[in-house]
């Protein structure tokens, strides 16, 4: 009986501070970081779970993989995207529908947030009065306007393909990423973009929403989708989520969108100022523009700064335990010499968003472990390049000095060889380091976090502010990056060697 207490009275603090993890994502847009993060600060109200929240995962098909393989719990979605994009339906079914249809797969739709986001098209008042255009059909009668589209619209089953067939459109349209949609189409670089019925932009820019007139869109109807087990893991904070149920209309949502889009306020303050509100009974007020500073060096950005810091050594540390020995044998051996190099410059060649959207299936995991795996890669031409070179650059004539010694070849490695080519390898290292400071910025495509989250964040709502904060700090870790590598090389490398090489330059 004592043993039995003593072993509960050990384990108890592990058991009352032990939480399951709940992780909301949230897609690549500026209404969905909001809801995002409105349902992140409910989530942690509610005191029940640690909440992780995983912002601007990319579009669709990414942030549904994230959900199926568990990677995330939910995310707000719209009835129509989950009706045609993600089931491939052909209707606008009811959400006891879609519940029966997303059962098998473990998900549901729950918690209907009281407004809708459709889809549009929208070109200039004035250009379309002009034209006399007012519905999408009377686009067909004037074949030289110019479509900038998203590329997640024209690539969608309820997007461009199915409506440019619906209405017998003839135009061919540029990729147009949405948050720098509205500036392209009001410096009239393009006639014609999608938009969304939430959008505040709409109104700034004067634009004029074509009439649906053949009823080709669904109703969007803003929703969570979850994994089905959500409610029985968390059944407090599920509840504190369900009172959020009617709480948006149309016009607070383009009001919170105008907050971060219009106004250059964080995705975290509009939340909380509605969260705020909304306890309280009252109309929640427009935060004011944060000082560029405190966007700079508030809020997350230690927390930044280490994952930023993390994805970079971490692979940096795989691309030097793998390439050194590749550049290695490549050096030693002609025959994988032929190969090695050219296979690891092919590597390269890869766009980086194209190899990260390859990860994501192959590992089945989105965040860290992806992008990881691409930064190593990426990382690896420069140190199997160097470590190559340096090796075969060594003069024969000291080479052979060694063999006289009787040394066998890996001692001869590891006391002559590599120590003469040390400043080659520490340069290839160096070049590896600072491509992967700048790299690293993509990984937060795929909810890997660092400083690409703001980047990301303001390519979505199109602040020049917010990319700023987030590309001086990537710009600024890779000076000091090779500021420390520039003091390695003076530390590590004998006088003699670095006298060698300036001579060599000479």
């Amino acid at each position: 009986m004592i043993r039995a207490l003593a072993i509960l009275v050990a384990v108890l603090p592990a058991l009352c501070f032990a939480q399951d993890t709940l992780t909301i994502g949230s897609k690549r847009f500026t209404e969905s970081y909001v809801l995002g993060a409105i349902i992140m600060q409910v989530a942690r109200d509610a005191g029940e779970a640690k909440v992780v929240y995983r912002p601007g995962l990319g579009n669709t098909g990414i942030v549904f993989a994230a959900l199926r393989n568990g990677a995330i719990d939910l995310y707000p979605e719209y009835t129509g995207t989950v009706a045609l994009e993600l089931l491939k339906g052909k209707a606008q079914p009811t959400v006891r529908d879609l519940n029966r249809a997303l059962a098998p797969l473990g998900l549901g739709v729950a918690v209907p947030f009281g407004f809708s986001d459709n889809y549009a098209l929208a070109m200039s008042a004035q250009k379309a009065a002009a034209l006399g255009i007012r519905s999408i059909s009377d686009l067909a009668a004037h074949p030289d306007l110019k479509f900038g589209l998203s590329q997640e619209f024209m690539n969608r089953r309820d997007g461009w393909p199915a409506l440019k067939a619906a209405y017998h459109l003839p135009f061919t349209p540029a990729g147009l990423d949405h948050g720098l949609a509205y500036a392209a189409v009001a410096a009239e670089d393009v006639d014609v973009i999608d938009s969304y019925s939430t959008d505040p932009q709409i109104e700034k820019y004067r634009l004029r929403v074509l009439a649906d007139d053949r009823h080709f869109f669904p109703s969007y109807d803003a929703v969570l989708l979850y994994r089905l087990n959500v409610p029985r893991r968390f059944p407090k904070t599920w509840a504190a989520l369900q009172k959020l149920a009617g709480s948006i209309d149309a016009q607070r949502m383009i009001e919170m969108n105008a907050a971060a889009e219009l106004h250059g306020q964080s995705f975290e303050k509009i939340a909380a100022s509605f969260v705020h509100a909304r306890e309280h009974h009252k109309a929640a007020p427009v935060p004011r523009r944060t000082p560029f500073l405190t966007l700079l060096f508030g809020g997350n950005f230690w927390q930044l700064t280490l994952q930023h810091l993390m994805l970079v050594f971490v692979s940096l540390a795989l691309s030097i335990a793998i390439g050194m020995p590749l550049g290695v044998w490549a050096a030693k051996s002609p025959v994988a010499g032929r190969w090695v190099l050219p296979a690891a410059g092919v590597l390269q060649t890869i766009p980086a968003l194209a190899l990260l959207a390859f990860l994501i299936p192959v590992t089945h995991r989105i965040g860290t472990v992806p992008a990881v795996i691409a930064l190593f890669l990426y990382a690896l031409l420069p140190i199997v390049r160097n470590t190559c070179t340096g090796l075969t650059d060594i003069a024969p004539s000291l080479q052979e000095s060694a063999r006289a010694l009787g040394l066998p070849a890996a001692a001869r490695l590891r006391l002559i060889e590599l120590p003469l080519a040390a400043r080659p390898i520490l340069a290839g290292i160096k070049t590896s380091a600072v491509i992967n400071v700048g790299t690293a910025t993509i990984a937060a495509f795929i909810g890997a976090g660092g400083y690409g989250e703001r980047i990301a964040a303001g390519l979505a709502v199109n602040d020049n502010r917010m990319l700023l904060a987030g590309a001086i700090p990537a710009a600024v870790m890779a000076l000091v990056v090779q500021g420390v590598f520039g003091l390695l090389d003076r530390w590590l490398i004998s006088e003699g060697l670095r006298a060698e090489t300036a001579g060599e330059k000479a």
